[in-house]
């Protein structure tokens, strides 16, 4: 197998997303943000010396490449997202905008290593992996997920893992692969209401699907804790969120996120509507009456903020973890 140059691959899809960006013209009515969607710049000691830390390393974490509104937060509360499995997706959702393509079935396993690095060089008390979608393998990535689950787990036991994954073709046996490295929460994001799947996904992702793995992992690993995530402004209404809800409350999810969806580019679907910050209360609300136990919800809210929020609930309730 050829071997796999991380950061020349790192650098070509760079290269790819700026082309793009400057590709296409910013037409006249590209939506202007409202003001409580303006980000903070990254500052902070805690900050700098962590971003020095890393890339004396060669690290990267998915907070800086997505460029995150939340990073310096987080960082601050010991809590980082990893991507693993490279940085070109094999599907094509039309809100996303990381590079889709054929990665020819090519799986660096430096990444295994590269992921316990990470969680000594920043200290992390708690780390979300995630990946692209990998549909040319045939386990979808499952196993090298489990792989860097039980690697960290192994030298880092005091640090949380929560895994952001694909669906893996909703293969039980892809699926129970990921489950039996034990992380501490599971999380597969629906995305979208029902209505608007087709319109906002890729074709071979779907809403039952997603559903039917989350229920997959509650039924077969109880004890892990599952998560999800909307994010509104594609056109859906309040109905159809409170549906879509009802729906993950219905496999068992416990954790939720709701946040703000924001055009990477005038390529990808335009925002239909800015939600207030008052609305977002309006949703957490809604979430906690129909029985999720943990919610965050707000217009910079990403499927991974703060998620050792979580830890701190649980202790609240009385529960060490």
């Amino acid at each position: 197998m050829t071997e796999y140059n991380y950061e020349k691959a790192r650098e070509k899809v760079q290269e790819k997303r700026k082309s793009k960006s400057l590709y296409y013209e910013r037409p006249k009515d590209l939506e202007r943000k409202p003001s409580w969607l303006k980000v903070p710049l990254p500052k902070g000691s805690n900050y700098k010396q962590v971003k020095s830390n890393l890339r004396e390393k060669g690290l990267w974490t998915v907070c800086e490449e997505a460029s995150c509104p939340n990073l310096s937060e987080c960082w601050d509360a010991k809590t980082a997202t990893i991507m693993i499995l490279g940085g070109t997706c094999t599907r094509a959702c039309r809100f996303c905008n990381v590079d889709t393509g054929n990665p020819k079935g090519v799986v660096n396993k430096d990444e295994i290593e590269q992921s316990a690095q990470m969680v000594a060089t920043m200290g992390l008390k708690y780390i979300v992996i995630t990946s692209v979608d990998r549909d040319d393998l045939p386990d979808g990535g499952a196993s090298h997920f489990a792989n860097v689950v039980k690697k960290i787990r192994s030298e880092h036991p005091e640090t949380k893992v929560e895994v952001l994954i694909p669906d893996f073709d909703a293969s039980p046996n892809n699926m129970k692969i990921l489950g039996q490295s034990d992380p501490f929460v599971i999380a597969q994001n629906i995305e979208t209401v029902e209505r608007l799947t087709h319109k906002v996904r890729d074709k071979r992702a779907g809403y039952k699907k997603t559903l039917d793995c989350l229920k997959f992992y509650k039924e077969t690993f109880p004890h892990i804790t599952t998560k999800s995530s909307i994010q509104v402004g594609f056109g859906e209404d309040m109905e159809e969120i409170k549906d879509c809800l009802k729906d993950l409350r219905s496999v068992g999810v416990g954790i939720l996120t709701i946040g703000q969806y924001l055009r990477p580019t005038p390529a990808h679907l335009k925002v239909e509507k800015y939600y207030h910050p008052d609305e977002f209360e309006q949703l957490k609300e809604m979430a906690y009456e129909l029985g999720f136990e943990f919610v965050a919800s707000g217009p910079l809210v990403r499927s991974s903020y703060k998620a050792a929020d979580y830890l701190k609930h649980l202790r609240s309730k009385g529960i060490e973890v």
